[in-house]
């Protein structure tokens, strides 16, 4: 399918948000790039000035507004749109899908497919199937088979500037796995495979709630070791929800599981951590919510996450006291103490 350097059709990118304008720049080194944006102003600057909300944009990325086009002239397509648009985008989509289209998407979130009438809060109890990761999405919604996911360390910023950095390629189709490492890699960017495809999703959904804890920390100034602490909590947290849900273990002591925590618990340039620090800072979370650019999918994650872990009957307890904090009045000083309290004695239990 690819010349020496070049793949022979376009690479399909749905979505102009940072993660999607870095994967497109990504996939730029190696193929042409079609890239599906919706805003006109996205679409004249990308292809007239050569670069997006500060992002470089590279030569050979085309920006387009006509999904039929970008399958039709596109066998690989990587959706990278927020997990509350995604479904919709799918649905879109699907008319120009065949069997033979090849899905990666960068989306980290969780979307719910809920009886007629339900919502999360009048549902007693979330079964597996209520539960939709954004590759089961693409199934349910498209005749697309071969589906991947891209998940790990992927900061928009530090990939923009050219930082050294690595991914994880996930699907239970190996072919998926080596396309996408071809198509990705580069001198400055690793591509690691793994066939947990859940367990990969579960990781970049997860680790969103972590990230808002570690930034609410950070906020209140209560140093690295208390970070540590959380992190490492976060870590087992994380596992027993991604278990209950059909994730491999291994897979979060991977890139994709400690390694993003690791990145979006400690950098400025997450959302979620933002969103975070801000909230222990004092700001109400619709005013922090609303002057954001792009979407903090934790937030989201958050309250699927409280209802998973007691329908799943799961210990979650830094979920159940962010929800409190978010969506209960709870402080972020109270939530401290409550943590620090916890009654926790065995270290590692989850393997």
């Amino acid at each position: 399918m690819a010349s020496k350097n070049m793949f022979e059709k376009p690479i399909g990118v749905v979505g102009a948000g940072s993660f999607g304008l870095s994967v497109a720049n990504l996939l730029a080194e190696n193929s042409k790039v079609l890239l599906y944006a919706r805003n006109p102003e996205a679409l004249e600057s990308i292809n007239q000035k050569r670069e997006w909300n500060s992002y470089p944009i590279h030569q050979n990325i085309k920006a387009i507004d006509d999904l039929e086009q970008l399958a039709k002239t596109c066998d690989i397509i990587f959706p990278v749109v927020p997990s509350a648009n995604f479904r919709e985008m799918m649905k879109s989509l699907s008319p120009f899908l065949h069997p033979y289209h090849i899905l990666i998407h960068g989306t980290k979130g969780l979307n719910l497919n809920l009886p007629e009438g339900k919502t999360l809060d009048n549902m007693q109890v979330l079964e597996r199937h209520h539960i939709k990761t954004m590759s089961e999405l693409i199934m349910d919604e498209s005749v697309v088979v071969r589906v991947g996911c891209l998940a790990g360390p992927n900061l928009a910023k530090e990939i923009a500037q050219g930082l050294p950095a690595a991914t994880v390629v996930a699907s239970p189709f190996n072919e998926v796995i080596q396309l996408g490492q071809q198509l990705l890699r580069s001198d400055r960017f690793q591509v690691y495979g793994n066939p947990d495809l859940i367990g990969i999703e579960l990781c970049g959904v997860l680790k969103n709630i972590i990230a808002i804890a570690s930034g609410a920390l950070t906020g209140l100034g209560l140093g690295e070791n208390a970070r540590s602490l959380l992190i490492s909590r976060g870590m087992a947290e994380m596992i027993y929800l991604g278990k209950a849900l059909g994730g491999d273990v291994r897979s979060f002591i991977g890139l994709a599981g400690i390694g993003d925590l690791m990145a979006t618990s400690h950098s400025t340039l997450s959302r979620n951590f933002t969103v975070g620090r801000r909230l222990a800072e004092g700001e109400s979370l619709g005013d922090i919510l609303g002057d954001m650019q792009e979407v903090a999918e934790g937030v989201n994650t958050i309250m699927i996450a409280k209802k998973i872990a007691e329908s799943f009957k799961v210990r979650a307890p830094i979920t159940e006291i962010l929800h409190r904090v978010l969506f209960e009045g709870l402080t972020m000083e109270e939530a401290v103490q409550y943590l620090m309290k916890y009654p926790l004695n065995v270290d590692v239990d989850f393997i």
